[in-house]
């Protein structure tokens, strides 16, 4: 198992573990208090264990090196495990505004007790700092797994800000802003469910890089010895990797073995020039002349 996916896969452990600890914290008081935006800030937090554990099997998964039925490797697995936490997000966002909504409109709503804030306030500084950790581990290693957990942290923590608000507000003697902090917390979670689910729709689309890493390799390409066309540029994303496929044109009397030898240093170049790059296959033509081409 390389390096990246050990990564990944520690973060994960520690993200889950926190977890852990506080749904259980922001359960038992939440149930206690009588508040409904913690205790949907709570089932928040147990969604993340099970998306944690989701992007571990995930990450296990795409480690694995190609085989008989995956020539490719299993690298897009990680992108499925994305849409996989996207949809946990999404369900539970559903839930917890339904909950939420169900509290608000029967209107005899009791304040919290002042131990739901101390455990708001817990769950906001673990939360974002679990989220920062993740999210530089996830970029580092450029895992959309793992940023996608790292999200589901973020969306936790902003939902306990929500929580925090709606708890202080009713012990203030506005009682309706607790569910009413839980659904705007559902509709945070959502919002982010979607916005991971699409980023992994794209990944599993074959979403091309940016313009600019198209570009570049096509000059890295030129500037090989032999090299005198680039053409038909085509570029995937393989979960974190890039593939490429591209053709090049080569003085049409040289010999194959000549060929063969420009079309090596072109893929050669490309991998050690551009990130991420981990294989090109490249289709060798003979540049013809446009005196040849009137003939």
């Amino acid at each position: 198992m390389d390096e990246r996916i050990k990564q990944g896969q520690r973060v994960t452990i520690i993200g889950m573990v926190g977890n852990v600890f506080l749904t259980g914290i922001k359960g038992f008081i939440g149930f206690l208090s009588g508040s409904s935006a913690l205790i949907a800030d709570a089932t928040h937090s147990f969604t993340d264990i099970l998306s944690s554990g989701v992007v571990l099997g995930g990450l296990k998964v795409a480690s694995q090196p190609p085989d008989e039925t995956h020539h490719y490797g299993h690298h897009k697995a990680e992108s499925i495990v994305a849409k996989i936490v996207a949809l946990i997000l999404i369900g539970t966002g559903v839930g917890i505004g339904w909950s939420s909504l169900n509290t608000f409109l029967q209107g005899d709503i009791v304040p919290p007790e002042v131990s739901a804030l101390w455990a708001v306030l817990l769950s906001i500084f673990a939360k974002e700092g679990m989220y920062q950790y993740t999210a530089h581990v996830g970029k580092k290693i450029k895992s959309s797994a793992v940023i996608a957990d790292a999200w589901h942290h973020r969306t936790d923590s902003l939902s306990s800000v929500a929580a925090l608000i709606g708890i202080g507000g009713a012990r203030l003697g506005y009682p309706q802003l607790d569910p009413l902090a839980g659904i705007f917390v559902a509709g945070m979670i959502v919002y982010s469910g979607a916005k991971i689910y699409l980023t992994a729709i794209h990944e599993l689309m074959d979403k091309a890089p940016d313009l600019e890493v198209i570009a570049n390799i096509k000059a890295i390409a030129l500037k090989v010895n032999g090299c005198r066309e680039v053409s038909d540029i085509k570029a995937r994303y393989l979960g974190s990797n890039i593939v490429v496929d591209l053709k090049i044109c080569v003085n049409p009397y040289v010999t194959v073995m000549e060929g063969h030898g420009i079309a090596a240093e072109v893929k050669k170049q490309i991998i050690n020039q551009v990130e991420d790059v981990v294989d090109v296959l490249i289709h060798v033509n003979p540049c013809v002349t446009k005196e040849r081409e009137k003939v």
